[in-house]
């Protein structure tokens, strides 16, 4: 009888124990999905998936991707162009952090705020990041 009085208070604390482990396994699970749900990224569009509907981008963080129009790059205006198949973007780098290597004919990727001034489409980037041309080159 003493070997039972022994043993099952220790029972009890192992499944307390236990029990809080998973407990605070689940918590810090739910945590980790809730966060990766919230900070999942905005998909990277083309060109011609945003200038088909532009309005429903107006004003809102977004990441564009396209081919920068030769001759268009304008270092005193920080703008060039970028194209896809059927439409253009004026894009505005004025305070962007820009990678090496920006130049005509790059794909590039730019990330920022569509805006609709004037009647005209602009992308105002904050971040643009060019292709490296090596990784194509045979």
């Amino acid at each position: 009888m003493r070997s039972d009085y022994i043993t099952t208070p220790r029972v009890n604390k192992l499944i307390s124990r236990r029990s809080r482990l998973l407990i605070v396994g689940a918590i810090i699970t739910v945590g980790l999905i809730g966060v990766i749900i919230l900070e999942a990224p905005e998909p990277t569009r083309t060109v011609d998936e945003i200038m088909e509907s532009p309005s429903k981008y107006v004003d809102e963080e977004i990441s564009i991707r396209g081919e920068v129009l030769d001759g268009s790059i304008d270092n005193s205006s920080m703008t060039f162009i970028l194209h896809g198949s059927n439409y253009n973007i004026s894009i505005e780098y004025i305070d962007a952090s820009v990678s090496n290597g920006l130049d005509d004919n790059r794909t590039v990727y730019a990330q920022g705020i569509l805006r609709y001034v004037d009647g005209e489409y602009f992308f105002e980037a904050d971040i643009i990041k060019t292709s490296c041309p090596s990784k194509y080159e045979e």
